[in-house]
């Protein structure tokens, strides 16, 4: 079986480092893997990994030259010979619907997101089956585009729990208090830094007398987009007098180390969450996490027992959330993640998808 997987770039990001992950569990299994995107600075680990990458532009968004990177991808289908199309983004979705007219080759698609809903986006709800991140996701792509039950499948990301594992070595932890001057616990904001983040609230809620004793790491960045945002963070926790328990981190390409030494991971996002990778990755560290009561977070936390759950936006049930870690149940996380939303669990699911739409042949 030869799979290929396309994306736009192959950059950091979710949706890549869940490609990378799969095309290292489908080689080890022994099929063949194939990535196209426009190229990144994860194609050497495609390679390291046994897979091959091609080099096609299928990230721009140019009408204008869309036809002629379709072609370009055609030919390189063609050349190659796949067994199946993975599709992971909505370009990519549009430009193998046009390259695989002729080929009609079998097709699967993910839809990892809370997209805006119109024909652009309908593109990711063609594959003969169509992968769903999450039963919320699976839910939201029924109501909005009517596509058939029977086409629809539920494979929850996965964590690699070799990766997300507690070290025996403290080296780290005490690197990590040194140099960012972590005198007090602390809890973990992990991502992207945005307005729908919900930053603010969490920067709020630390300025209450009951979390005195309490400190906010964030590990991400604002880039340019957010610039804005991301000063007027800096605003609410000058006026807040908080500069010396908020510690901005920038990106960390090893969240192992934070998450380890974190009394929880939080998620305030105001938006649904299509799932909720950095809540299963905490987890899998033994580490607690609260998250809005929304999106994918309803299929991982159970409230009040591995996390809690707060109503999104409420600055008090946050406090109190907050205020009561060390009553939620910390032992049993990492088993919790194993039997739930591990790695091997997920390439098993979509292998699965695979055989459902492949001649027995190419099985």
């Amino acid at each position: 079986m030869h799979i290929v997987q396309l994306l736009p770039e192959l950059n950091q990001g979710g949706i890549e480092r869940g490609v990378v992950e799969l095309n290292r569990e489908l080689v080890a299994r022994g099929f063949r893997s194939t990535v196209v995107s426009a190229g990144g600075a994860l194609v050497p680990t495609i390679e390291q990994d046994g897979g091959t990458h091609l080099t096609v532009d299928i990230c721009s968004k140019n009408p204008v030259t869309a036809i002629a990177r379709a072609l370009k991808l055609r030919a390189a289908l063609a050349e190659i010979a796949p067994s199946l199309l993975h599709v992971r983004s909505r370009v990519p979705g549009w430009l193998t619907a046009l390259a695989n007219r002729s080929l009609k080759l079998p097709l699967v698609s993910t839809v990892h997101g809370y997209n805006s809903v119109n024909c652009y986006s309908e593109i990711m709800t063609r594959g003969e089956r169509v992968i769903c991140v999450s039963h919320g996701i699976r839910d939201f792509v029924r109501e909005h585009y009517g596509v058939d039950e029977a086409r629809l499948r539920v494979v929850h990301r996965g964590v690699d729990l070799q990766a997300f594992a507690n070290s025996a070595n403290p080296e780290p932890l005490t690197s990590l208090q040194d140099t960012w001057s972590l005198n007090r616990p602390f809890v973990l904001a992990a991502g992207r830094i945005s307005p729908l983040k919900g930053l603010d609230l969490m920067i709020e809620a630390l300025s209450d007398p009951r979390l005195s004793g309490l400190d906010l790491v964030i590990a991400g960045s604002a880039g340019t987009r957010h610039g804005q945002h991301l000063q007027s963070l800096h605003d609410l926790i000058a006026s807040r007098s908080l500069s010396d328990r908020v510690h901005f981190v920038g990106s960390q390409s090893d969240l192992v180390p934070w998450y380890a030494a974190a009394q929880a991971v939080v998620s305030t996002s105001r938006k649904p969450e299509s799932f909720g990778r950095t809540l299963i990755e905490a987890m899998a560290l033994e580490t607690p996490v609260i998250a809005g009561r929304h999106g994918g977070a309803l299929e991982i936390v159970r409230d009040g027992e591995n996390g809690y759950l707060v109503t999104p936006g409420d600055r008090q049930e946050l406090v109190e959330a907050l205020a009561g870690i060390e009553r939620l149940q910390t032992a049993g996380l990492r088993s919790y993640v194993q039997e739930n939303f591990s790695l091997a669990r997920m390439v098993s699911g979509i292998l699965a998808v695979y055989e459902e739409v492949l001649p027995c042949t190419s099985c």
